[in-house]
């Protein structure tokens, strides 16, 4: 039994080293055949590990929040349209509740001296939320509580406008005008605009960031329609949602369908969902390539038989039976599949690593998208490997040799 088990190792060790020359003797056409498969695996490996990271890098986002962290959207009603500053209070003021943060915006026309730029993303916030979105300031102050309480014409712009406006000079407390209205330049945003999920859903691209209050009179209204609220340490979102409903229907007079209370975790896990699904079905199309490339190898063992003949009539001849000549294709098939996929998964992360760099998100390996790459590539190389070695093993001998 143990001798029967090393002949089949030795002999399978010589197909490989058999089906390993004839890929070197013929190096176009063996390249050509694995190009299809190393362009299927490069696409799913890229696409897979590129969006995996893209879903991490959101994930950390909105864990940088702090799993408490509800979005609360006003419609309101006949009476009350929103939120007033009082309404804030009191939700600050409950125990459930460590802050809030205000979402107030408008587009305005910007201008300094002869220059203007018209249509700019203005967002009223509140000093709370430069404390829970650290990093959003390169050079000056926040929004201070005064400012709030007093309605001052403070702002912080973005980097953009500053080379806009004040190219070669020292922004800081100079003035810029809004619509007319002359703001002071306490700050100079950061680049990348904040990095926690509030910042990237609820500023969007803004370039001016102003009290929020000033921003409600700017917009001719005392009531706030968009806020996140932050949950008190110790407590997850659900043991603030109850409480925050409570208060908010009386608020509301306990008319339906005044406010909307969304948990962070709950739209991380649909957009978690959504990405899955794109994800599988981006690679689902790149898996066409496979095909593509498995018909490829199919075509090249094929004509591998047909110029082999003689050397299968001779093996045949010889005593080798239909099984061996059918091992000896097959793997042959699965090498050139193999070659491709190998050669796929590196050039699919390597280009998965510029993707995610250039559109800022982490760059993780896939450990599934890898082992997804090269089981295709195996499946693929035996799945139409398996027709031209079948052909092969049921070639008659004495037809075989008679084409010498």
């Amino acid at each position: 039994m143990g001798n029967s088990i090393r002949g089949i190792l030795v002999m399978v060790k010589e197909y490989f080293a058999m089906s390993w020359s004839n890929i070197r003797g013929n190096k176009v056409r063996s390249f050509l055949t694995v190009l299809g498969i190393l362009i299927g695996v490069t696409a799913v490996i890229a696409l897979i590990t590129t969006v995996s990271g893209f879903s991490g890098t959101l994930s950390s986002s909105f864990r940088s929040m702090g799993a408490g962290s509800l979005m609360l959207s006003v419609t309101g009603n006949d009476l009350k349209s929103g939120l007033s500053r009082e309404d804030l209070t009191v939700l600050t003021e409950l125990e459930e509740v460590d802050g809030v943060s205000p979402s107030v915006s408008l587009r305005g026309r910007v201008a300094r001296g002869g220059a203007y730029q018209s249509n700019v993303t203005v967002s009223g916030r509140n000093a709370y939320y430069f404390l829970k979105n650290e990093g959003m300031v390169s050079r000056g102050r926040t929004i201070h509580p005064s400012d709030e309480e007093n309605m001052t014409f403070v702002c912080l712009i973005s980097q953009e406008l500053v080379t806009t406006f004040f190219y070669g000079e020292d922004p800081l407390g100079r003035n810029l005008y809004i619509d007319g209205v002359p703001f002071l330049v306490v700050g100079i945003l950061s680049g990348d605009g904040g990095t926690s999920v509030t910042a990237m859903m609820s500023s969007g691209s803004a370039s001016i960031v102003i009290p929020y209050t000033t921003a409600l009179k700017m917009n001719n209204t005392g009531d706030v329609t968009s806020l996140v609220v932050y949950a008190a340490d110790g407590l997850e979102s659900g043991d603030v949602t109850t409480v925050l409903e409570e208060t908010l229907d009386a608020m509301f007079s306990y008319e339906e369908d005044c406010f909307t209370v969304t948990a962070m975790t709950s739209i991380e896990d649909t957009m978690n969902n959504m990405l899955s699904m794109v994800s599988t079905l981006l690679a689902g199309i790149a898996s066409i390539a496979l095909v593509v490339g498995g018909i490829g190898i199919m075509n090249m063992m094929l004509t591998t038989v047909t110029e082999r003949t003689m050397e299968i009539g001779l093996k045949k001849a010889l005593g080798a039976i239909p099984w061996q000549i059918q091992m000896q294709f097959l793997i042959e098939s699965f090498l050139l599949s193999m070659i491709g996929g190998v050669m796929g998964v590196a050039l699919g992360l390597f280009l998965s690593l510029i993707l995610c760099q250039a559109i800022g998100s982490t760059f993780v390996i896939s450990v599934e998208a890898i082992l997804l790459g090269v089981s295709f590539s195996a499946v693929v190389g035996i799945l139409f490997g398996w027709a031209p070695a079948r052909k092969a093993s049921r070639l008659n001998p004495i037809d075989a040799l008679r084409s010498m």
